[in-house]
């Protein structure tokens, strides 16, 4: 059952270990325990390792965990996600700096993918639209060098996107 579940991954972090620096985040699997079990798991099968934050927007949010992003077009970055979707688990915690949630199409009955953005300033009017599944609990000066590294200006189809790419190196989950 989702209650077994959210009892069993209680209390699990994940040391994202960027290019930039180390993102320690607390995942929330009260709330959100099927992305915390598919977080988890993508992480730990080695799918985000080399990954990169391929959109960057400083007094918002850095968003990464596309696959895509791994290939040489960079036209495609943003639009790649594993095979299947996660049913949303929209919840009460509110999108404040700091907070991780995950990313989806427009269609909001699609589901989630893999891609996942941290908040760099508070945004409530993302509350209910996406899910929260976790909150960073030191790091945040990498996120905030992350999100205030220079950005691809001109071409409208780069936009966002990091001139350095800011690599994933890899997640470690610490139980």
């Amino acid at each position: 059952s989702i209650n077994t579940l959210s009892q069993f991954l209680t209390g699990y972090k994940a040391k994202l270990v960027t290019s930039e620096g180390t993102i320690e985040i607390r995942l929330n699997a009260e709330v959100a325990p099927i992305h915390v079990l598919a977080f988890i798991a993508r992480a730990e099968g080695g799918f985000y390792n080399n990954t990169y934050f391929h959109r960057v927007i400083p007094g918002f949010m850095i968003q990464g965990g596309d696959p895509n992003t791994r290939n040489e077009n960079p036209y495609d970055d943003g639009l790649g996600g594993p095979m299947g979707a996660i049913p949303h688990e929209f919840n009460t915690i509110s999108h404040k700096r700091g907070i991780v949630s995950m990313a989806r199409v427009s269609d909001k009955r699609q589901g989630a993918g893999s891609q996942f953005f941290i908040m760099h300033a508070d945004y409530p009017s993302l509350d209910n639209e996406y899910t929260v599944f976790g909150e960073v609990i030191s790091g945040m000066e990498v996120v905030d060098k992350i999100a205030t590294g220079e950005t691809h200006q001109n071409d409208p189809r780069l936009r966002d996107r990091p001139v350095k790419p800011v690599y994933i190196q890899s997640i470690e989950i610490i139980r």
